[in-house]
């Protein structure tokens, strides 16, 4: 063999061992390159779809919110109170507090379409034969519907419970008795009771009463003062049913219903926006005056 042909043959070796280098280096290049593209590619394919699924989200939330309907409550079927110091007729007050019928006192409201209160006082002075006192109290409370609370007549009974409650265990009261009532708005008792103080005995009357969502309260009580004669307790009682039938006709009519009726105006549903006060007897009409009778 020659020498030149020895020496292609070398050369051809020296080739043949570095072209698979070359190979696997140009694949790799070509590799690395085409990395970035499917990148590119597959972040808009992911940017377009979460886009979309927001826009989606929303429109469900927004047609879930609108689908569903807003909370309401029946509407209260009296709207408004009378002046609490005109709910009785003069005749009425004449026989009640005979020495005191021009001298009601209108108790302090903060919301007068809500609660109110009148109270009247008498002393009926005989000199040495003694004197006779009386006192009388009316008040009304009206509750509004709610939708966080319920309805007002709802309320109102509830209310009206508790102030039978309260009239039922007043402090030093002594042969307490509950008479439910009759025509007297749509339910209706009286707690009577004595009270003795050093003064004399004192005969005491507390009607409650409700008619739809307003809650009415008559406190009437009677003594002989200095050594006068003890009030008959029976004739108080009825003096004071008497008062509270005219007390609940007069919220009736001022809510434009015959007495013993209904509103003339059907009640509608409403989102119920309370305009009353919670039915704590311990503010405004709710609250007893006085349960002891005494002058003040």
């Amino acid at each position: 063999m020659s020498e030149g042909t020895m020496q292609r043959r070398a050369q051809r070796d020296h080739r043949d061992q570095r072209d698979p280098r070359a190979k696997r280096l140009s694949r790799l290049l070509v590799c690395a390159a085409a990395v970035p593209v499917m990148l590119v590619a597959a972040g808009c394919s992911s940017d377009s779809g979460s886009g979309d699924d927001k826009d989606k989200g929303a429109d469900k939330a927004t047609a879930s919110k609108s689908a569903s309907p807003s909370p309401t409550v029946q509407a209260a079927a009296y709207a408004k109170l009378p002046e609490p110091c005109k709910v009785l007729s003069e005749k009425t007050l004449e026989d009640l507090v005979p020495k005191g019928a021009d001298s009601g006192k209108e108790g302090t409201s903060a919301d007068t379409a809500t609660r109110g209160s009148c109270s009247w006082s008498s002393l009926d002075n005989n000199g040495v034969k003694g004197s006779q006192f009386r006192w009388l109290n009316v008040s009304l409370l009206r509750f509004e519907s709610d939708v966080t609370r319920g309805e007002g007549d709802k309320l109102a009974r509830d209310h009206y419970m508790k102030q039978l409650q309260d009239a039922q265990t007043s402090d030093g009261a002594k042969s307490v008795k509950t008479e439910p009532l009759t025509g007297t708005g749509d339910e209706a008792a009286n707690v009577r009771y004595d009270l003795k103080k050093k003064e004399g005995t004192f005969k005491q009357n507390t009607v409650v009463a409700r008619v739809e969502n307003v809650v009415v309260t008559v406190d009437y009580n009677g003594a002989g003062l200095a050594g006068d004669k003890t009030p008959d307790a029976d004739d108080l009682a009825k003096a004071a049913q008497k008062a509270a039938k005219e007390a609940v006709a007069a919220v009736t009519e001022a809510n434009g219903a015959r007495a013993g009726g209904t509103s003339s105006s059907s009640p509608s549903a409403s989102t119920g926006t309370s305009g009353s006060s919670d039915d704590d007897s311990s503010t405004g009409a709710s609250k007893r005056p006085s349960k002891t009778g005494s002058k003040s």
